[in-house]
């Protein structure tokens, strides 16, 4: 793969990413994370700017793409729809077309896919997606790179994510799972189990990867996981599903026993955060030493900061 194509290529679907290029964010990553480690400074963004677009509040997608932009010496100005006219007295097309002219680069981080898309289309400049309701790439990003630190490898490990398996987090792992080769087990009640459209595009590409994608109701799947991953229960949004979300998922709980029945005492917990402690997970363990969490809250920056090298 040659590294100048990805310039200028925006992030709004890791579907849109070749294997290969996924791996290159992945690689450059780790670069970044090891110079981050050793105290070097550089300043590749001088003279750059980014717009970060929030409709949703946020702690790790904020601050990644703040400080990952700032340490390198480029100009971020965060931008909430209190700040701006999208959507409302403005169009999202006219809305790209004047931030493209002004900004170097547009984050998104709000509800609909639709949104960042037309960001991309019409801006000009690489956009990347910060999270919608469909989709939170950069997220997967990082996870896969936790992956890879604990186990040296991507590739045919077995990865479960547990609950709310429409959520954007399961979707992006299933995308990025089917394009790396990892087994993926997304286990959930039937009544909120992954959609079908969506898996028969990630059948192409698992089909290529060696891939096995999985969907479940049965708590049995966990078997042989090398990870656990879950999220929370009521996503922003849907907060007056809540009961309904509680009663449906708490059977889903990420637990001690459950981590037992994978059998394997390697075996890590993944989560997104912010986590409900004692609702999808319990205090136990994602404070227990099986537990990535934290490392996976870093390696959003260190992920974040290398699609922006890339693509800037």
């Amino acid at each position: 793969m040659n590294p100048a194509a990805l310039k200028g290529k925006s992030l709004v679907n890791l579907k849109d990413w070749s294997p290969e290029e996924i791996e290159y964010i992945l690689e450059l990553a780790e670069s970044t994370k090891r110079s981050s480690r050793n105290g070097d400074v550089h300043q590749r963004f001088i003279g750059k700017t980014l717009a970060l677009i929030f409709e949703k509040r946020s702690t790790r997608t904020r601050c990644a793409f703040e400080t990952a932009f700032g340490e390198e010496g480029g100009h971020p100005v965060f931008l909430s729809t209190q700040d701006i006219q999208l959507g409302s007295k403005e169009s999202v097309e006219d809305t790209a077309r004047v931030l493209g002219r002004m900004f170097s680069a547009i984050e998104f981080r709000g509800f609909k896919q639709a949104t960042v898309e037309t960001l991309a289309r019409e801006a000009g400049v690489p956009v990347y997606n910060g999270l919608t309701d469909e989709y939170h790439p950069t997220q997967a990003l990082a996870d896969v790179m936790t992956l890879k630190e604990v186990f040296g490898k991507t590739k045919g490990l077995k990865l479960c994510f547990v609950g709310d398996g429409r959520n954007n987090v399961a979707r992006s792992l299933a995308v990025i799972s089917s394009k790396l080769g990892l087994d993926y087990t997304v286990i959930s009640p039937k009544e909120l189990c992954m959609d079908q459209a969506l898996l028969g595009e990630c059948e192409k590409w698992s089909g290529v990867s060696g891939a096995k994608i999985t969907i479940t109701d049965s708590l049995d799947a966990v078997a042989g996981a090398n990870a656990l991953y879950t999220d929370v229960w009521v996503s922003m949004g849907e907060e007056s599903r809540r009961d309904e979300r509680v009663r449906l998922l708490s059977p889903y709980q990420v637990n001690e026993s459950l981590m037992a029945r994978t059998g394997n005492s390697s075996c890590v917990f993944l989560h997104c955060l912010p986590a409900v402690k004692g609702e999808e997970v319990t205090v136990p363990v994602i404070e227990g030493t099986a537990s990535r969490v934290w490392d996976q809250a870093e390696n959003r920056k260190h992920t974040i900061k290398a699609l922006m090298l890339a693509t800037l």
